[in-house]
């Protein structure tokens, strides 16, 4: 479903928990498994802004693989007006890196744009893009929006208490073991444990922590160098061992530990604290494990590569299916915050995917990094409508 060449392994936090979507392992690449600024109001478009509003939708249906999408107006778009949509130009700029066919000319001039405030950048969009309700083909145009995140975790260069979890690069006879060990061989088979020595790339404290990393494919270390330094630096998705994903959190639901609504990341953090002799046994449920390279971060106001090939931006950032979206695509988002009712409607690039993420009324969001983004992408799982932007 993605190259193998970008972030990787990533599963929306539904799938983690393995409750209610039945969602899989999104294989990004592979596949991947386990924000949000406040909107403001701000001035309306000056009145030559074409098109106006009230003009009649034009252009025809486009179909898609997974989806179908219908010229509407401008005023279709819930929210439009009150969205600081400057805030999307560097993601648009980093998205036309890779233009979606039929972008060229548009991304050429936006290379070139910088809008001096919200309105000149809609005004900047309305005369170039032309807006389409996308549906499914049946003709549904109500889906879901889950969330996700890039964790940060402390980590150690060398071993040492309590830091004492491997973080592993790639075997070098991953190709010619097909399947490789399972997680629950990696930790107790003495040549499986031979076959990863000295590939360590850091050690966590934590084995959850690691589990998470994995599920997620990539995450930011703190992470202390052997001579005391510290500095921050990106492990991402660099390969598997072969073996299916398996949930966790539909683990521990199918044990009786946790009702389904109840299931989420803190809560199985809460459960394996509770229950420290069956914490392998959890872990082991899971027999996918994942193997990372690691990354200068040159830049941590960026986050992770995506599908597209260029970094996510937090909150302007989200994961869809390409054979519904095209990579590069804005998107309309119509939805609401995580557990309460405030509207979530902004301007967002398709510049990700999971192999949960499938459906032409479907989307992961992409909240960031810290404690905040883990928080809020563990919660979210919305209705969702949407709209895309597609050059004239």
């Amino acid at each position: 479903m993605v190259s193998k060449s970008v972030v990787g392994c990533r599963v929306v936090v539904a799938a983690i928990l393995g409750a209610l979507t039945g969602c899989s392992v999104i294989e990004r690449q592979a596949p991947a498994e386990l924000e949000s600024r406040p909107l403001g109001a701000v001035p309306a478009p000056p009145a030559s802004a074409p098109p106006a509003a009230s003009a009649p939708a034009a252009g025809a249906p486009i179909t898609r693989p997974r989806a179908r999408w219908l010229p509407v107006d401008w005023s279709e778009l819930p929210g439009w007006q009150a969205d600081t949509t400057r805030e999307l130009w560097p993601a648009l700029q980093r998205g036309c890196d890779k233009p979606a066919p039929g972008w060229e000319a548009v991304c050429a001039a936006a290379r070139g744009a910088v809008p001096t405030g919200d309105a000149e950048a809609r005004s900047w969009l309305m005369q170039r893009l032309r807006p389409y309700r996308v549906e499914s083909l049946e003709g549904s145009a109500d889906g879901l929006i889950t969330g996700y995140f890039e964790p940060l975790v402390e980590a150690q260069r060398q071993a040492r208490a309590p830091f004492r979890v491997p973080l592993h690069a790639l075997p070098d006879d991953l190709a010619t073991r097909r399947p490789w060990w399972t997680r629950q061989q990696i930790d107790t088979l003495p040549s499986a444990q031979a076959a990863l020595r000295g590939r360590e790339l850091a050690w966590v404290a934590d084995p959850l922590d690691a589990l998470l990393l994995q599920i997620q494919g990539s995450g930011r270390l703190a992470l202390a160098e052997a001579n005391g330094t510290r500095k921050l630096v990106r492990v991402a998705y660099a390969g598997h061992n072969d073996q299916p994903y398996k949930s966790v959190g539909r683990w521990l639901i199918e044990q009786g530990e946790l009702k389904a609504e109840q299931a989420s990341w803190p809560a199985i953090k809460a459960w394996a604290r509770a229950n420290p002799k069956r914490l392998n046994e959890l872990l082991w449920s899971n027999p996918r494990y994942v193997f990372f390279r690691e990354e200068p971060l040159p830049d941590p106001a960026l986050g992770p590569r995506g599908a597209q090939a260029v970094p996510l931006t937090p909150g302007r950032s989200i994961a869809v299916d390409p054979l519904a979206v095209p990579y590069g695509t804005p998107v309309w988002l119509d939805t609401t915050e995580p557990l309460t009712s405030t509207p979530l409607r902004r301007l967002v690039m398709a510049q990700d995917t999971g192999s949960a993420i499938t459906g032409a009324v479907r989307a992961d969001y992409f909240w960031g990094w810290g404690e905040q983004a883990e928080a809020q992408a563990g919660r979210m799982k919305q209705a969702l409508r949407v709209w895309v932007l597609w050059p004239r």
